[in-house]
């Protein structure tokens, strides 16, 4: 008897992420997303060469849950692009989702929000914010002491597992998603399209060869929401949700003038986020409203775009500007 294919794929690319990904995997897995699609979901997990296999490196739970496919170290490349377009042509559901870092958390409803947005439009590009865990963007927390230790903490306090839309509580937008729900993105964390939109696409761009990728996700969103007919889907109330780990972008790494560079040689001009009007589908729960709120205030022009530094408490818990404090390691 034939098995039937799911009506989503969700990719994700990991790479020496033993801490991160189990949690990314938890965060999306069966007991967490709130999904009744039928025919279920996949979960592809791509190990681009990280230097323990991933198989052999997860928790048997999850390693019995998702497929994972390997790319041996000495094959593997810097940027995860081929490794995602591997685990795209790997996916058996209409609907595939691609989260190019194991390292990013996910919110409850995002995959039953992006089933159901993508359900409206067969062109729909659908996507939600992205955020960092922690007072700051990682880069600047980082600076402030903030590190996997403090975000074991921060996590544990959270108690996500019982709710993830705590996560809201303890992260800050990205600065991709620092302008506000109705000012343009300038990536996609978690990009949802029917296989025929991928197929359009081609996939990720293989030129972007920098560690990390440097702008090949923004460059794939941006060439996504330029396809004729496209229509962009913003999830509200959903979310992922980076985890520190000394990734090529947040640690530095890789500058951003690196960054710019490689993609102005690729596509010979200036990176500018996509200014499609999107489409709003999901709920708001309640540790998302200041979001929302500032959001409004950007968009009004009552406040100025966010900086994160000086108006991250906007979106900050008590809890979260404790962590910054070194709290939670020193007392």
């Amino acid at each position: 008897m034939t098995t039937p294919a799911p009506a989503l794929s969700v990719v994700v690319v990991a790479h020496d992420q033993a801490r991160e990904l189990p949690r990314t995997l938890r965060s999306l897995g069966g007991s967490h997303q709130r999904l009744s699609e039928p025919g279920g979901y996949e979960v592809i997990v791509v190990d681009n060469g990280s230097t323990r296999p991933v198989a052999e490196a997860l928790p048997p739970d999850l390693a019995a849950a998702v497929r994972v496919h390997r790319i041996e170290a000495g094959s593997a490349s810097a940027s995860p692009a081929r490794a995602a377009n591997i685990g795209i042509g790997m996916a058996q559901g209409d609907v595939i989702g691609l989260v190019i870092d194991g390292a990013r958390m996910a919110s409850p409803g995002l995959l039953a929000a992006a089933l159901l947005a993508t359900h409206l439009d067969a062109t729909a590009i659908v996507t939600a914010p992205a955020w960092h865990l922690g007072p700051d963007l990682q880069a600047r927390s980082a600076e402030a002491g903030y590190d996997q230790v403090v975000e074991d903490d921060l996590l544990e306090q959270s108690d996500w597992e019982a709710d993830g839309y705590a996560l809201f509580s303890i992260a800050v937008p990205a600065a991709s998603s620092g302008r506000g729900l109705f000012r343009p993105m300038g990536e996609s964390s978690s990009l949802f399209l029917r296989r025929r939109t991928w197929s359009e696409l081609g996939g990720l761009d293989e030129r972007f060869e920098l560690p990390g990728g440097g702008l090949v996700n923004h460059d794939l969103y941006q060439r996504a929401c330029a396809l004729d007919g496209a229509k962009l889907v913003v999830l509200l109330g959903e979310g992922t949700f980076h985890q520190i780990h000394g990734g090529a972008a947040t640690s530095g790494r890789v500058t951003r003038e690196e960054m710019r560079s490689e993609y102005e040689a690729i596509r010979g001009a200036s990176h500018r986020p996509p200014s499609n009007i999107p489409l709003y589908v999901g709920s708001v729960p309640r540790q998302y409203l200041p979001y929302l709120s500032a959001s409004v205030r950007m968009a009004e022009g009552r406040e100025p775009l966010r900086e994160p530094r000086d108006e991250a408490i906007l979106w900050r818990s008590a809890e979260v500007a404790d962590v910054e404090l070194g709290k939670h390691r020193h007392e």
